[in-house]
């Protein structure tokens, strides 16, 4: 049974993530005044794909024991994933460099409640968590880093497409 709720919440993850591809960075971001300290392009789908198999995990074993504080903890968890698709398409689709930052609080804050939420249930749960709030905290400093580097495109409207 855990296979099957794994292989439900990877599916909503992968629903998130989908925006990535139908938002890729593109010509403007790589325009964009960086810190040298930014990640390598391949960091980010390795990063990701780790992070939504141990985020399913998680949800995956914390619905196998049902109680309220678990469908507190998956309903955080859902509102996570939910707002974890709001970023990409505001940053890049969007070029939406302050809006981003604002999202990407929004985002830390969240996981880090579902962290919380789901170490009340099952401790592994949390601990699975713990990459993904350090991954929101390096993407808040980058996205941060990025804003401050570039304050003239901070939140102007994107170029026409060609």
């Amino acid at each position: 049974m855990i296979w099957l709720f794994f292989t439900i919440f990877l599916i909503a993850c992968l629903g998130a993530g989908a925006t990535g591809g139908l938002f890729p960075p593109g010509p403007w971001y790589r325009a964009l005044n960086k810190p040298s300290w930014t990640p390598p392009d391949w960091v980010f789908p390795v990063v990701w794909t780790t992070l939504y198999l141990c985020m399913s995990y998680a949800a995956a074993r914390v619905a196998m024991k049902p109680s309220l504080d678990a469908t507190f903890a998956l309903t955080l968890w859902a509102a996570q994933v939910a707002y974890n698709g709001l970023w990409t398409p505001v940053f890049f689709g969007l070029q939406r460099i302050k809006t981003g930052m604002v999202i990407l609080v929004g985002l830390w804050i969240l996981v880090l409640a579902t962290m919380v939420a789901l170490w009340r249930v099952d401790a592994l749960a949390g601990v699975l968590m713990a990459p993904y709030v350090l991954w929101v905290t390096v993407a808040g400093a980058l996205n941060w880093s990025v804003w401050r580097l570039n304050p003239d495109k901070a939140n102007q409207s994107p170029a026409p497409a060609a």
